[in-house]
């Protein structure tokens, strides 16, 4: 996490905001947008006016938050400090985004898609809802970690497969007016992790809570959870069902990168094909007897234990940490092996063509010649693109990097083709 910009003045606690802005398909920034930050508190006063670079980027800024040990234990004292933003493009409706919530010395990053100008301007400004921990949400309704996958009719996946998508329906399952979104599967974990968990907490502890947001998701795919009784939506927005998945949420920094480097993970058991169904509850205001407890996980991250062994304090000894056979969407798997200067071959030539690709949405990204030799011209456009993408900026093409890089590349030529 970047903290050069966080003030240090003793008296006073800061958290970053940097703000992205795209087209509403994605994936296609917009240049010179204007942004006007608030507090939500006086909506009307504007405290600082930003405009975005040609990757549809702000720089970060720094806003007041509450201090740090607000979220480092159950308090009265609400852990953030909530903002508004509104962003202004021409040729676009304008955008506003309230509660955004702000933590100490976290880097919070708020994507914002704008809209070509209608004949009738939409005015739908995204609200984001106070956290699970801080405010009171439906606990989970228990259901069976490992899921009977023998009966009849029923669709199961032979293998574990990761989506590139996930279509989220925003309530209760039988609540028809709720509406089905499309979400890239890792943008959905992050989302998940953002909206259930404090990103200021231990680095294992948020790994132990992403592991098991990731395997729960996981199992809802596998067993075709939601299909096979009918609905067409692949996992619910609802506590009481699955998870808190908000529209719009704002990610945290440090929960993103450590999303990207389990990208593919799940919990599994001895002899279970299945991810399993991995269930928790905050365990304060909630118990839950056998799941892990999401305070209970920060006290056991505090104590310096592991992320595996934070799961298996809770789950059990014989539960381990996996990985897919297939991610779908991605035109090239991972090689194996960071990709570094004097690297050489197709992953290189992969990399260089996706990269020029992704330049022509992205023109910050110097284009490369497509060699299949990693020289200095390759790492600093992966470099700039890490910059862009809010990945440590390495210039060395590694795990979240290269599914990252895909991710985009994806992205970029499917919009292309729609055009």
């Amino acid at each position: 996490m970047d903290n050069s910009n966080i003030l240090t003045n003793p008296e006073t606690n800061y958290g970053s905001l940097k703000i992205s802005v795209v087209t509403n398909t994605g994936y296609t920034p917009i240049p010179n947008a204007k942004i006007q930050i608030s507090n939500t508190g006086e909506p009307d006063i504007i405290l600082m006016e930003l405009t975005t670079d040609s990757s549809g980027n702000t720089t970060s800024v720094d806003l007041q938050a509450p201090p740090l040990e607000y979220s480092m234990a159950p308090s009265d004292n609400q852990p953030y400090s909530e903002y508004n933003v509104k962003a202004l493009a021409d040729g676009y409706d304008e955008s506003i985004v309230t509660n955004i919530q702000i933590f100490a010395g976290e880097t919070a990053i708020q994507e914002i898609r704008l809209i070509p100008t209608q004949t009738m301007p939409i005015f739908n400004p995204t609200v984001i809802p106070g956290h699970t921990l801080w405010e009171f949400f439906p606990p989970k309704i228990a259901e069976s970690e490992i899921k009977d996958t023998n009966s009849s009719g029923e669709i199961v996946l032979s293998r574990v497969v990761v989506p590139e998508t996930i279509v989220v329906h925003d309530g209760a399952p039988s609540d028809n007016t709720a509406p089905n979104y499309f979400v890239p599967y890792l943008d959905y974990i992050k989302n998940v992790a953002s909206c259930e968990i404090y990103s200021t907490w231990p680095v294992e502890t948020i790994k132990a809570n992403i592991l098991a947001i990731m395997s729960f998701t996981l199992n809802r795919v596998y067993t075709e959870w939601y299909r096979n009784k009918g609905y067409d939506f692949t996992i619910t927005s609802s506590t009481a069902f699955d998870h808190k998945w908000t529209y719009n949420k704002t990610i945290y920094n440090r929960i993103s990168q450590i999303a990207d480097e389990l990208y593919g993970s799940f919990l599994a058991r001895p002899n279970v094909k299945q991810p399993i169904l991995t269930q928790y509850c905050d365990g304060k205001r909630v118990s839950c007897p056998n799941w892990m407890t999401q305070w209970g996980s920060k006290t056991l991250g505090d104590d310096g234990l592991s992320a595996i062994q934070i799961l298996r304090y809770y789950y059990g000894d014989n539960i381990y940490i996996n990985n897919a056979e297939i991610i779908s969407g991605i035109p090239a798997s991972y090689p194996g092996y960071n990709l570094t200067i004097g690297s050489t071959g197709n992953p290189v030539i992969t990399i260089q063509e996706q990269i020029n690709r992704i330049a022509r949405n992205y023109p910050a990204i110097p284009t490369v010649t497509v060699d299949g030799i990693y020289g200095n011209n390759t790492a600093n456009a992966v470099r700039v693109f890490q910059g862009i993408f809010n990945l440590p900026q390495s210039g060395i093409v590694d795990y979240p990097t290269w599914y990252k890089i895909s991710q985009i590349y994806v992205g970029v030529t499917k919009i292309a083709e729609n055009i």
